[in-house]
């Protein structure tokens, strides 16, 4: 053991040592203020710590002090019983303090328990014991908390250890303090009662040992015993509010001090109110003007001085910004703020501010929260927050939507007017400027609202400005969802499962897949817009299949035969059946032969002439269904689906392929033609 160690431990074998040897007077003074300087410190340390958990060894802190009065205690009752004297702190407590005046001394001494023992440690007592209670009720949370940060990656394993850790102090410190308040109140007991003793006791002793008489013995013994009760209560006093101060801290990254200040005063025209109230009070009452104007000035002076700060330090604050701003302007570091890019931007030219503009009647923000929760509906994906801005560079009513720094779209739109949509028949009393409907590549009319009802009236599709530029940006974030899908992204929706079930993202993660390669296969399917909200049912599939084959190609179609129910759902009527346009067996036979396999995976190498005339005969037949007013579907065979949809990708993205498998045995499925070379 060091010396630090050896000398606590021989500290408190003194105190304990106290209660039994008698001690000089001259000792007895000196360990008097020791213990007065101790209380002090205590009050001042509690006062200027930022967290309680600065202080844990605060209980244990409390037991040792109160120990220690209470060994002076004895060893001052033993002096003031055997000897009538005390030392002269006891003694200038007795006669200074209280005048020489017994009763007041005794007065005063009965208020100062009172008050420790009723209004401080008791409050003490009951703010530690609800801290302990909440304390222990919020550690499942704060656990929980903790966990899902170090998943999400947003602390470390070192951080995590160090929260834990800290829960746990939080936990056993306010306990001990809910039990260490025990000490206090039970020393100011002990205070009354050693007060009583050396009060009667002494009286007896005087008079029969020590030969003195009534008057003497009463005078004197009551002025000692005051006097020693008084030495021991102003520690206890302060002990006991530093406890309150401890226990009663929030979290603050202040101490006690400088809260007082900046938050007790940071209302200077609240002073000024106060002045006023008070120089009332000097005018209309007979408390008279001679005690109120001076307190009333020097508040005045007060709340003008600080409103004068608080201007100041406003000028100065916003100087500082300024020129930090600059400094990271001209540092090289500045540079690489430049390299981020937003993975969706929807840039507009000055006219369509009141878009955006909610002052101004704009409700775009609005949409685009109700556009990330249809999208996280509808896909099952956390579309990332889409960066809004005004851009001078773009004529005043046209508007931008890039991806990842690179346009995917543009349009325009008029303010003023609506878009309206023919139903397939013409009519010439509607008039407006002709344009094209940019999500869909409609053509469309820009009509006013005079036109608007009898477009409506007509049939036309009527749609304010607002509503087209959401619907675009839902279509080209539906379009391109599988690009906005990267691995953090995928993680915090695995994690989303992981909450639940625990089990199966452990099978899956790492042992048999990467998150890498989870990704592919999600994106695979959002790029032929299949939702991926249904993700136990996706990590189930590659659960049981991912042994087999790491190819995301074959893993992504045993993931689409598993949510057969819900792409059937989704491309078929309930009330109707299923029209489809089925691949030929010789379509399947040249693309079955054009398959290669390989050690990375398998590709389709098919010559440019079959291309075309595959292209051809898929055109003919898809343009055929569409002027029917059908949505075009090319069903097809398992083993070609992914290859087919290869190359029905190039020349008509919005065709969806579906094999057999991926539709349910009891749906009614027509063709309404056939795909053959």
């Amino acid at each position: 053991m060091n010396a630090k160690q050896l000398t606590v431990m021989a500290l408190v074998i003194g105190i304990v040592v106290m209660m039994v040897i008698p001690m000089p007077n001259v000792l007895l003074d000196f360990l008097l203020i020791i213990n007065i300087s101790i209380a002090i410190t205590v009050l001042l340390v509690a006062m200027n710590t930022k967290d309680a958990l600065d202080l844990t060894v605060f209980p244990t802190l409390l037991l040792v002090t109160t120990l220690f009065r209470l060994a002076l205690n004895v060893s001052s009752t033993r002096n003031i019983l055997a000897n009538a004297n005390a030392g002269k702190v006891i003694e200038s407590f007795g006669s200074f303090v209280i005048s020489g005046n017994a009763v007041v001394g005794f007065v005063v001494f009965l208020i100062l328990t009172l008050i420790n023992f009723l209004v401080i440690t008791k409050g003490s007592e009951r703010v530690a014991e609800v801290a302990a209670r909440f304390t222990l009720d919020a550690m499942p949370g704060k656990q929980m908390a903790i966990d899902a940060d170090l998943n999400a990656g947003s602390i470390s394993d070192m951080e995590a250890q160090q929260r834990r850790k800290k829960i746990a102090q939080e936990a056993e410190f306010y306990g001990a303090m809910d039990g260490a308040s025990k000490f206090v109140k039970g020393d100011a007991v002990a205070g009354i009662v050693i007060l009583l003793i050396n009060v009667i006791g002494g009286f007896i002793i005087g008079m029969v040992i020590h030969g003195m008489g009534f008057a003497d013995s009463a005078k004197t013994f009551t002025m000692l015993s005051v006097g020693d009760g008084l030495v021991s209560q102003i520690p206890a006093l302060l002990i006991s509010t530093a406890t309150g101060i401890i226990v009663t801290r929030a979290a603050s990254e202040e101490n006690i001090g400088e809260e007082l200040v900046k938050q007790l005063l940071s209302y200077p025209r609240l002073l000024f109110i106060v002045s006023g109230t008070v120089a009332l009070m000097g005018l209309f009452t007979p408390i008279g003007i001679l005690r109120t104007f001076p307190v009333a000035g020097a508040l005045a002076y007060g709340g003008w001085k600080m409103k004068r700060n608080m201007e100041n330090h406003d000028v100065l604050t916003e100087q500082t910004t300024e020129e930090k701003e600059m400094e990271e302007v001209r540092s090289p570091e500045s540079v690489v703020n430049l390299l981020h890019i937003d993975p969706i931007e929807f840039e507009f030219g000055y006219g369509l501010i009141p878009l955006a503009d909610a002052n101004q009647g704009g409700d775009l923000l609005d949409r685009v929260i109700m556009i990330r929760r249809q999208c996280a509906i509808e896909l099952g994906i956390v579309v990332p927050v889409i960066r809004i801005r005004d851009n001078i560079q773009l004529r005043p009513n046209e508007y931008v939507i890039k991806i990842k720094g690179n346009q995917i779209a543009r349009g325009e739109i008029m303010l003023d007017h609506y878009l309206a949509m023919s139903p397939g028949i013409e009519d010439d009393s509607v008039v407006g400027i002709d344009t094209v409907e940019p999500a869909f590549g409609l053509p469309a009319l820009w009509v006013t609202e005079e036109v608007k009802e009898r477009a409506e009236m007509a049939g036309y599709t009527v749609v304010d400005p607002p509503s087209v530029v959401a619907t675009h940006l839902t279509e080209i974030i539906k379009r391109h969802a599988h690009e906005l899908l990267s691995r953090q992204d995928t993680k915090s929706l695995i994690d989303n499962v992981k909450e639940s079930m625990p089990a199966l993202v452990e099978e899956v993660i790492p042992s048999i897949l990467s998150i890498g390669d989870v990704q592919k296969v999600l994106q695979k399917l959002l790029r032929e817009k299949i939702s991926i909200r249904n993700l136990p049912t996706i990590l189930e599939t590659l659960a049981d299949y991912g042994t087999y084959t790491k190819d995301t190609d074959v893993l992504t179609e045993y993931v689409r035969q598993s949510l057969s129910r819900q792409i059937t759902l989704q491309f078929a009527n309930p009330v109707e059946p299923l029209r489809v346009v089925t691949a030929g067996p010789g379509l399947e036979k040249t693309i079955s032969e054009a398959i290669q396999q390989t050690e990375h995976g398998s590709y389709l190498a098919i010559d440019p002439d079959s291309s075309q005339r595959i292209f051809n005969v898929i055109s003919e037949q898809m343009n055929r269904m569409m002027q029917t007013g059908q949505q075009p579907i090319l069903l097809t065979s398992p083993a070609i689906r992914m290859y087919l949809r290869q190359l029905v990708e190039r020349i008509m993205p919005e065709v969806p392929v579906l094999s057999y498998n991926e539709l349910e045995p009891d749906i009614e499925i027509q063709s309404v033609g056939v795909v053959n070379l």
